[in-house]
C-alpha cells in the first residue's frame, strides 16, 4: 500500500510512503521497487541513509517520524483508544533532508493483537532493522528508565540477542528517543540509561568470539529526550526540530551515521533487503559480509547483462560490424574502444558502490562478454587486412620485377613493406581491451608471403633455366649433328671441345643470374650440376637420334664417296678407275661414321670401337686372317663394346654387324651399276679394228686404192659420202651412240639418218640461193660450221645419258643419292 502525503513546514512536504512487509510477515518485493524508482532512489549510489524506529506498541514511533522526516505514517487516534497502528513494516523517504534519507516505520512491540506470535516478529523486525539500517531510533518511556520490569528492558535485551546472529555486524548507530521526559536532568537519565543498558549487555549470552566483547565495539549509543507531544506540542516540535538537524549530512564524517563499512548501494538496496527478510525468516544467522558479496553480485551482474544487451542493439555497433564484414575498415579499432569503453564506462557509473572485488570480476565479465561478441568481426577485419596485405605484396613484388630489379632484394624489400602495413592495419584494428593473440594470424600471412615469394622464385628460376636449356640446345643440336654426320675420326674430339666450351659459358653466365635470387651454395651447385646434365643430355640425345639414322647416314656417305671424287665432282666412269679402292674407300667412310656414331665419348675415354668394326666387318670378316691379334674371337659378337658404359652405348656390336649387312646389301647395285657404266664405256671407246687389221687392208686392197686414182669419178663420189658422214659425225655424236651396244647404236643412227640428210641438202640449197641473189644486200648469217653439229650432237647425247643413268638406278636408295648429286 502506498500513501501520496504533502504538508506545510518550510519546504517540500511530499513523499511516498509504501508498506513493503505485511501483516502476515511476508515482503512485498514490487512494492519495494515501486518506492525506489519513485522516491529517486536507484540513482543516489552511497549518498544514502537508512533510519528505522522500534518501540512499545503506541509510543508515538509513527508521530514522531512524521513530525521529524515530513513523513505521512499512519498514526493512532488517541480518542478511539489504543491499539495497533503500524502493521508490519513501512517506508518512506525523508523530506528536505540531505542525504537522502530512508525511513522506515517497524511494527510495536508487546502488541496484544499478535499474541504469542509478537516475539518472533519482534525479533525479526529488530534483526532487519539492524541489518539494513545506519540509524536505529528506540522509543523509551521516561518513566521507565531504572526500572528492573520496564517495558524498555525485554525491547533492548531482544536487540541484543538479534544481534549476536549478524556475522560481523557493522557498528551501527543507537538512538535512544527517551519520550514524555520529566523534569529529570538529562545527564542523569542518559547515565542510568547507559547503567541498564550495560546489564542487559552483559546479560546477554553471547558466542565465544564475542564473549569479552564491549557493547561500543557493535553499537554507537546516543540519547535524547522528547517532551510530551499531547501535553507541550509546542516544546515537542522545537524538540524535534533540533534532532532533524542531526540527520541532516549524517553521513558525512562525524555525523550520525559515521559507520559507513557495509552499506549497499543505492541501486541494490531493494534486493538487499528482500534477500535479508527472506533469511530472517528462514531462521538462519545472517552473514552481512556474505550477504553484501551476494546483493553486489546480483545486481552487478544486472548491470552486466543491461549494458550488454544495450551494446548488442547499439547503432553504431551494428553499423562497424556490417562494414567489418564488407570490407577492411580503418580505425576499427578506435571506433570499437570508443563504443566499449562508453558501456563500461556505465557500468563502472552504476556498479561503483558495489563490492570491489565482485565489481572488478563483473566488469572483467561484462568485457570479456563484449569482446567475445566483436571477435567474429575482428576476425573479419584481420581476413581482409590479410587478403589487402597479400594481394599488395603480389603487386609490389611483380612491379618491381618489371623494374629490372634483383629478385631477392625485391622480394626482401615487399616482404618488409607488406608486414609493416599489416603490423599498422593490426594495431588500427586492435581493440585496447582485448588480448587477442594475432600471433598466428601473422605468422598465416608470412606463410602465404613466402609461399608466393617461393612460388614465383621457382617460376623466375625456371624460366631463367628454361631459357640457357635453350641457349645450350641453339648452340650444341645443331653443329653436333653437323659433326656427327661427317663421321671423322675426330669426330668426337670437336663434339667435346664444343661441348665444354658452351657448358662453361652458359654456367658462368647462369651462375651470374643466379647471384640475384641469393641462394644457397647448395641450391647453386645443384641448379649449375643440373644444367650441366641438361647440356649432356642434349649431345646424348642428339647423338642416340642420328645414331636411329645410321643406315641412311651410311648410304647416304657411301653415295657421295662413290659417286664424286676429291674434289667433289661427280664421277664419269671412264674405263681407268679402280672401283674396288674406290668402293672401299666409300665402305670405308660409311663404316667410320657407324663407329663414330656406335657410343656417346664425351668423358674423352680410348675405345676399341673403330678398329673392331674395321676389323670384323671390312677386313674380310671373321674368318680373315688378317684379322688383328687383338680379337681372338669375333668382336661383334656381343651385345656392350669394351671399355664403353651401356648408358653411352648407342649401337651394340650385333646392331652394328646386322647394320652392315643390311648396308651391304643396299648397296651393291650402286657398286654393280658402276662396273656396268665402265665396261660400257670401255666398248664404246673400241669400235675401230685392231692397228694390224688396217695394215692388213691397206695391204690387201691397194689395188682397189690405185684403181680409185684412175678413175676420178669415183673418187669424187667418196669424196660426197664423206662429206655427207662427216655432216652427220658432226650431227650425231655417234660415240655416245655405241656406248651401250652395237645394235642400239646402228638403230638410233638409221631412225635419224634420212632427217639429219634432208637437213644437210636443205642447208647447201639455201646457202647457193643467198649467194646468187643480187638484188637486195647479202645478209649475214652465221655459217653452218661443222662444230656446230658437234655440239649439238653432244648435248643431245648427254641428255639421252641423263637420261637413262637414273632410270637404271631407281631401285636403290643410295644410287638414287648419287644421281641427285650427280645432277
Amino acid at each position: 500500500m502506498e500513501v501520496p502525503i504533502s504538508g506545510g513546514g518550510g519546504g517540500e512536504r511530499f513523499c511516498h510512503a509504501a508498506q513493503v512487509v505485511g501483516a502476515d510477515g511476508e515482503m512485498d518485493g514490487e512494492a519495494m521497487a515501486r518506492f525506489a524508482a519513485g522516491a529517486g532512489l536507484l540513482g543516489r549510489g552511497l549518498s544514502y541513509a537508512v533510519v528505522s524506529i522500534v518501540g512499545p506498541q503506541g509510543s508515538g514511533k509513527s508521530t514522531l517520524l512524521n513530525q521529524l522526516f515530513g513523513t505521512s505514517f499512519t498514526e493512532m487516534d488517541a480518542l478511539k483508544g489504543r491499539s495497533q497502528t503500524t502493521k508490519g513494516i513501512w517506508i518512506a523517504k525523508a523530506v528536505g533532508i540531505e542525504p537522502f534519507t530512508v525511513v522506515m516505520d517497524l511494527e510495536g512491540t508487546d502488541g496484544r493483537e499478535r499474541g504469542e506470535d509478537d516475539t518472533a516478529f519482534e525479533k525479526q523486525s529488530a534483526l532487519f532493522a539492524l541489518a539494513v539500517s545506519d540509524i536505529v531510533m528506540i522509543n523509551l518511556w521516561c518513566h521507565d528508565i531504572g526500572r528492573e520490569h520496564a517495558a524498555n528492558r525485554p525491547l533492548l535485551k531482544t536487540i541484543f540477542e538479534v544481534l549476536m546472529r549478524l556475522f560481523s555486524p557493522r557498528k551501527t548507530t543507537l538512538l535512544l528517543v527517551i519520550r514524555d521526559k520529566t523534569k529529570t536532568p538529562l545527564e542523569y537519565l542518559t547515565q542510568a540509561l547507559k547503567e541498564d543498558i550495560q546489564k542487559i549487555w552483559n546479560a546477554v549470552r553471547k558466542p565465544e568470539v564475542y564473549k569479552e566483547a564491549a557493547l561500543s565495539e557493535f553499537f554507537n549509543v546516543e540519547v535524547t529526550a522528547l517532551s510530551s507531544y499531547e501535553e507541550k506540542e509546542n516544546l515537542f516540535k522545537e524538540q524535534v526540530g533540533q534532532l532533524r538537524q542531526r540527520f541532516i549530512h549524517s553521513i558525512a564524517p562525524g555525523g550520525l551515521a559515521a559507520d559507513r563499512r557495509g552499506v549497499i548501494p543505492a541501486s541494490g538496496f531493494c534486493l538487499s533487503a528482500l534477500q535479508i527478510w527472506k533469511v530472517i525468516r528462514e531462521n538462519k544467522d545472517l552473514n552481512l559480509p556474505a550477504h553484501k558479496i551476494m546483493v553486489a553480485t546480483v545486481r552487478c551482474e544486472e548491470i552486466a547483462d543491461e549494458k550488454l544487451k544495450s551494446f548488442i542493439s547499439d547503432k553504431g555497433w551494428l553499423e562497424l560490424e556490417t562494414a567489418a564484414n564488407s570490407g577492411l575498415v580503418p580505425g576499427f579499432g578506435k571506433k570499437l574502444n570508443a563504443i566499449l569503453d562508453f558501456y563500461l564506462s556505465e557500468y563502472d557509473t552504476e556498479a561503483m558502490y558495489f563490492d570491489e572485488d565482485v565489481r572488478t570480476a563483473k566488469r572483467q565479465q561484462l568485457e570479456s562478454e563484449i569482446l567475445k561478441h566483436t571477435y567474429d568481426a575482428f576476425k573479419k577485419m584481420l581476413e581482409h587486412l590479410h587478403h589487402v596485405v597479400l594481394n599488395k605484396f603480389k603487386s609490389d613484388l611483380e612491379q618491381s620485377l618489371r623494374s629490372g630489379e634483383g629478385f631477392a632484394a625485391s622480394a626482401r624489400y615487399c616482404v618488409q613493406s607488406s608486414m609493416a602495413e599489416f603490423d599498422a592495419g593490426l594495431r588500427d584494428a586492435l581493440v585496447k581491451h582485448a588480448e587477442w593473440d594475432t600471433t598466428k594470424v601473422r605468422s598465416k600471412l608470412e606463410q602465404h608471403i613466402e609461399a608466393h615469394a617461393t612460388s614465383v622464385r621457382g617460376t623466375k628460376l625456371a624460366e631463367l633455366k628454361a631459357n640457357y636449356e635453350k641457349k645450350l640446345l641453339d648452340t650444341l643440336a645443331g653443329p653436333v649433328q653437323s659433326i656427327l654426320e661427317t663421321g671423322e675420326k675426330d669426330s668426337w674430339a670437336c663434339i667435346r671441345r664444343l661441348y665444354r666450351h658452351a657448358t662453361e659459358s652458359a654456367i658462368l653466365a647462369f651462375s651470374a643470374s643466379l647471384s640475384e635470387f641469393e641462394l644457397d651454395q647448395t641450391t647453386i651447385r645443384k641448379m649449375v650440376m643440373e644444367l650441366r646434365e641438361h647440356a649432356r643430355s642434349i649431345v646424348e640425345e642428339k647423338a642416340r637420334e642420328e645414331a636411329g639414322n645410321v643406315l641412311m647416314r651410311m648410304k647416304e656417305r657411301f653415295s657421295t664417296v662413290l659417286s664424286r671424287d676429291k674434289d667433289s665432282m661427280p664421277r664419269t666412269w671412264k674405263g681407268n678407275e679402280d672401283i674396288r679402292a674406290i668402293t672401299r674407300e666409300a665402305r670405308l667412310a660409311a663404316l667410320r661414321l657407324m663407329s663414330v656414331m656406335a657410343a656417346v665419348r664425351l668423358d674423352d675415354k680410348p675405345d676399341k670401337i673403330d678398329r673392331a668394326l674395321t676389323t670384323a666387318l671390312l677386313d674380310g670378316g671373321p674368318l680373315s686372317q688378317k684379322r688383328s691379334i687383338e680379337f681372338t674371337s669375333d668382336p661383334l659378337a656381343s651385345s656392350t663394346w669394351e671399355e664403353v658404359s651401356q648408358k653411352n652405348t648407342l649401337i651394340t656390336p650385333v646392331q652394328c654387324k646386322s647394320i652392315w649387312r643390311q648396308f651391304n646389301a643396299e648397296t651393291e647395285y650402286a657398286v654393280a651399276q658402276a662396273i656396268s657404266m665402265q665396261e660400257a664405256h670401255r666398248r664404246s671407246n673400241n669400235w675401230l679394228p685392231p692397228a694390224w687389221t688396217v695394215l692388213l687392208l691397206a695391204i690387201l686392197g691397194y689395188n682397189e686404192f690405185i684403181f680409185l686414182l684412175r678413175n676420178p669419178l669415183y673418187l669424187l663420189g667418196l669424196f660426197v659420202a664423206f662429206v655427207v658422214s662427216y655432216a652427220a659425225w658432226l650431227q650425231y655424236d655417234i660415240t655416245a651412240y655405241f656406248r651401250h651396244g652395237t645394235l642400239s647404236g646402228l638403230l638410233t643412227i638409221t631412225s635419224g639418218f634420212l632427217p639429219t640428210i634432208m637437213d644437210i641438202i636443205t642447208a647447201v640449197i639455201n646457202m647457193s640461193h643467198n649467194q646468187k641473189s643480187s638484188s637486195h644486200p647479202p645478209r649475214h648469217r652465221p655459217p653452218l660450221h661443222p662444230q656446230s653439229f658437234r655440239n649439238q650432237a653432244q648435248q643431245q647425247s648427254q641428255a639421252q645419258v641423263q637420261y637413262q643413268a637414273p632410270s637404271s638406278l631407281s631401285s636403290s636408295s643410295s644410287v638414287g643419292s648419287n644421281s641427285d648429286d650427280e645432277s
